[in-house]
């Protein structure tokens, strides 16, 4: 796959959230820590340089970025008890932001990079375009989709998220578009509630939305079933020129806020899957970090990822299950599966 880069900042170790609060500073911390232990896997390590406002302003509107500036300017506040804006917060969610656009250019203009991971937060796949939700204040995929487009020369970006929590942001911000083919695999039931399976997009971006909710308690064959069958074919067939990976790791099974019973190896398999569809269509492959809040998991998946996404093992092959005959019957309509 050629070189490998990896995008961090300082700024996001300093967006500070209150009390047990699980979007916090040690989530960087752990990833990094397991990273150094291991080489940095070979990985460029290269800062991030923020977002400029007219990067957010092109998936955001502008009266939300201002706010999000000026309650950081102030001192800090909260959008509600689960949004927390400290000083430093729009500094780390811009260069979240930026790191996202930078690896963007790094796998697109610059070369001869061909895959890439952000360790950045806060989140971003819950951001709409003029609201926070679920940790989440800039969409970091959705910047960096639109800067490809928009500055890169990118005609169609393939964004795929394996959250345990369904990205609605993404979702919402691309809704209505085909220069984006968004899929989600996650979890049924859980926050925020969207991602059901017959919201396939709407006007010129309708059956480019795929939504793939799981059960409680799902393992990993039903989350390779519905990649291997079902997303898989659906982005060979959109030939994307970018793959974006909204990675969050909170389906793993050590980690209180998903209720499925995925592992470390699990997210290695779902990487070498995209890294190999990168590989078929020749579009680089890129991760941007999600959630993920069980320390020792998320630095051992993290890892498992990176590595897998630079490496050359291919991927296994599994049976279709019930549930995947099910849903394809729900969108092949449009991709033919």
């Amino acid at each position: 796959m050629g070189s490998a880069v990896y995008f961090s900042h300082p700024a996001c170790l300093e967006h500070e959230t209150t009390g047990e609060h699980p979007e916090r500073p040690a989530r960087i911390s752990a990833i990094e820590c397991s990273l150094a232990e291991r080489g940095w896997l070979g990985y460029e390590v290269r800062q991030a340089p923020p977002a400029s406002r007219e990067m957010l302003v092109a998936v955001h509107s502008a009266e939300y970025v201002d706010s999000v500036r000026s309650m950081s300017e102030s001192g800090g506040g909260a959008f509600d008890q689960e949004n927390i804006v400290s000083e430093r917060s729009y500094d780390a969610a811009a260069h979240a932001s930026g790191a996202a656009c930078a690896m963007a250019e790094a796998l697109l203009a610059e070369g001869p990079a061909r895959v890439g991971f952000c360790a950045t937060r806060p989140p971003g796949h819950h951001a709409r375009a003029d609201s926070t939700s679920g940790f989440c204040l800039f969409n970091h995929v959705a910047v960096a989709s639109r800067h490809a487009l928009d500055s890169l020369g990118a005609r169609r970006v393939f964004i795929f998220d394996w959250d345990v929590h369904h990205g609605d942001g993404t979702n919402d911000i691309f809704r209505a578009t085909d220069t984006v083919l968004f899929a989600s695999i996650h979890q049924s039931g859980l926050f925020p509630g969207t991602g059901r399976i017959t919201d396939a997009g709407a006007r010129a971006g309708e059956g480019y939305s795929i939504n793939l909710p799981v059960q409680k308690g799902s393992y990993e064959d039903a989350w390779f079933s519905l990649l291997e069958h079902i997303v898989i074919p659906a982005a060979e067939q959109y030939q994307p020129d970018l793959v974006l990976i909204s990675a969050g790791y909170d389906a793993h099974r050590a980690d209180e806020h998903g209720g499925c019973e995925l592992e470390a190896s699990s997210f290695a398999e779902m990487a070498r899957h995209i890294r190999g569809l990168g590989e078929r269509t020749g579009a680089p492959v890129g991760a941007v970090l999600e959630g993920g809040y069980a320390l020792d998991a998320l630095g051992a998946s993290v890892c498992a990822t990176m590595e897998a996404l630079a490496g050359d093992r291919p991927p296994d092959s599994v049976a279709p299950d019930f549930f995947t005959s099910r849903a394809a019957s729900h969108i092949g309509f449009h991709w033919r599966l």
